[in-house]
C-alpha cells in the first residue's frame, strides 16, 4: 500500500496523467505535460479555424469523438466510485448527512450565483444600446431549443432520476440515474457486510482497470481540443468572437470575479486557496476550454480530488451531484442574458419580474446536465415561464453562445471542485495533510516518498 501510494504521488507530481512511470518535474520535458500540449491545441486550433474555416469547422467530428469517448467511460468512473466508496464504510447512515449538507451548499451557492448574473445585467446593461424591435426577431431560430425546453419539467427532472433497470441507467448514461443505483448498491454491499466483500474487491479491481482507461483516453485530449476548437472558429468565424462583444466579456469577468472572490472567500473558510486549487487541476481546466465540455474533465476530477485527501465516497457523491445541482457558472449567464435580452427589445424588468426570473431559473437549472446544449436550452425553459421577456430574443445570442459554453464549464467545474472539498470538510472526510501536499506541489524537489 505503501509503494502504491508513493506511486501514485510520485505521478501526480509529475504533472502527467496517466504516465506509465513515475517521474519527477525536472526529468520530465515541458511537452510531455498533458496540459501543454492541450494549450497548444487549442492555439492551433484557433489558428486552423482563422486561416482555413472551411478545413476548420470540417474537424468537428475530432471534438465529438472525444467527447464520446469521456462520457463513455463516466458512468463506470462514477458507479464503481460510488459503489466502491459507500461498500466500505462502516456508518452508512451517513451518506443522509453527506447530501443533505451538499444539497445545502448547491442552493446556497448556486442560487448566489443567480443573483449576481442579475444584479451585474442591471449595472452594466450591455443590452441597452442594441434598440431591437421584437417583432423583427425570427424565433424559428430558437424553436430546437423552445421545443426542447418545453419537454424539461420539474417532475419530469425528478421520475427521470430513477431509471427503468440498472443496465439501462448505464447504457443511457444519465449521470444521477448512475449515482442512485451506485448509492443503492454501496449500501447494500455495506448492509451485507463480510459475504459481500467478494462483490467488494471485485469492483475496486474493476476501478483500477477503468481508471487507467481513463488515463489512455486523456491522452486524446489534445486531438479532441483540437478539433473542437477548430470547428468552433471555422464556423462562427473570428468576427463571431467579437460580435456582441459587451455580454461577453461582461460574463467573462463576471465569471472570473465570481472564481476569485466568492469560491475564493470560500476556499479561505474552507483552509484552502483557490489559485492553488486551480493549478492543481489545470489540466482539467485547459481540457474544459478546448472542449466546452465539464462531462470531459470528470472522470480525473475524481480521482485528483480523491488523491488531494477527500475520501472516495463524499467525491462519488457530491462531483457528480453537482453537475446536476451546482452550475454556479450556467447560473449567471442565464439571469445576465436573460437581462441582456430585455434591454436589447426595450423592457424595463420590474422587481416582480426580476424576482420571478430567480425563482424559476432558480428550479430550471437543476438537472442542466441532462441536457444537450444544456445553458441555452434552459434559459429557454427559464424565459418561457417569465412572460416579460421574449424568449424569440434568445436568437440574439444564438451565434455567441459556443463561446460562452466555454465560460459556463470552466465556472461550473471550478464550483464543483470547490463544494466537494467544502463539504468533505464538513463531514469530516478531509485529510488536510493530503490537500495541502497536493495544491503546495514543489515541482523544483524531486519525489522522495519511500517505496
Amino acid at each position: 500500500m505503501e509503494h502504491k501510494l508513493g506511486v501514485e504521488m510520485a505521478s501526480l507530481k509529475s504533472g502527467a496523467i496517466g504516465a506509465s512511470q513515475p517521474m519527477t518535474a525536472a526529468a520530465l520535458p515541458w511537452y510531455r505535460h498533458l496540459y501543454t500540449q492541450v494549450m497548444i491545441a487549442v492555439l492551433a486550433g484557433i489558428g486552423v479555424g482563422a486561416f482555413f474555416p472551411d478545413f476548420g469547422a470540417a474537424l468537428k467530428p475530432l471534438g465529438d469523438a472525444f467527447i464520446n469517448l469521456v462520457k463513455m467511460i463516466i458512468t463506470p468512473v462514477i458507479f464503481l466510485t460510488v459503489a466502491t466508496g459507500l461498500g466500505g464504510m462502516s456508518q452508512v447512515n451517513k451518506i443522509g448527512s453527506v447530501f443533505g449538507k451538499a444539497l445545502a451548499y448547491f442552493i446556497a451557492v448556486s442560487t448566489f450565483a443567480l443573483v449576481i448574473g442579475l444584479v451585474v445585467g442591471n449595472l452594466v446593461e450591455p443590452g441597452a444600446s442594441m434598440n431591437i424591435d421584437p417583432a423583427t426577431l425570427d424565433a424559428k431560430l430558437v424553436q430546437t431549443y423552445t421545443q426542447k425546453a418545453h419537454e424539461q419539467t420539474l417532475l419530469g427532472f425528478v421520475m427521470n432520476i430513477i431509471p427503468k433497470t440498472p443496465i439501462s441507467a448505464m447504457a443511457n448514461g444519465e449521470i444521477l440515474q448512475v449515482l442512485l443505483v451506485a448509492v443503492l448498491t454501496g449500501i447494500a454491499i455495506a448492509g451485507v457486510g463480510a459475504p459481500a466483500k467478494p462483490v467488494l474487491t471485485f469492483f475496486e479491481s474493476a476501478s483500477h482497470v477503468v481508471f487507467k482507461l481513463v488515463h489512455l483516453l486523456m491522452k486524446l485530449a489534445p486531438i479532441g481540443a483540437f478539433g473542437a476548437m477548430a470547428f468552433t472558429i471555422g464556423k462562427f468565424g473570428l468576427a463571431s468572437l467579437v460580435s456582441l462583444g459587451t455580454l461577453i466579456v461582461t460574463f467573462y469577468v463576471t465569471s472570473f470575479l465570481f472564481v476569485i472572490l466568492v469560491l475564493g472567500l470560500i476556499a479561505r473558510l474552507a483552509g484552502f486557496s483557490i489559485f492553488k486549487l486551480v493549478g492543481y487541476i489545470k489540466q482539467e481546466l485547459l481540457l474544459v476550454l478546448g472542449t466546452s465540455s465539464s462531462e470531459a474533465a470528470l472522470p480525473t476530477l475524481l480521482e485528483k480530488l480523491e488523491r488531494a485527501g477527500c475520501r472516495k465516497e463524499v467525491v462519488g457523491i457530491v462531483l457528480p451531484t453537482g453537475y446536476s445541482f451546482n452550475l454556479d457558472g450556467t447560473n449567471i449567464y442565464m439571469t445576465l442574458a436573460a437581462t441582456f435580452i430585455a434591454q436589447a427589445v426595450g423592457i424595463d424588468l420590474s422587481l416582480h419580474d426580476q424576482l420571478l426570473l430567480i425563482g424559476v431559473a432558480a428550479i430550471s437549472s437543476k438537472g442542466a446536465a441532462g441536457v444537450t446544449g444544456a445553458g441555452f436550452v434552459i434559459l429557454a425553459a427559464t424565459l418561457s415561464v417569465v412572460p416579460s421577456i421574449p424568449v424569440a430574443g434568445m436568437a440574439l445570442i444564438l451565434g455567441i453562445d459556443r463561446f460562452m459554453s466555454e465560460c459556463r464549464a470552466l465556472t461550473n467545474l471550478m464550483g464543483n471542485a470547490v463544494a466537494t472539498i467544502v463539504v468533505s470538510r464538513w463531514e469530516g472526510a478531509l485529510d488536510s495533510t493530503k490537500l495541502h501536499a497536493a495544491l503546495n506541489l514543489d515541482l523544483k524537489k524531486p519525489s522522495t516518498h519511500a517505496s
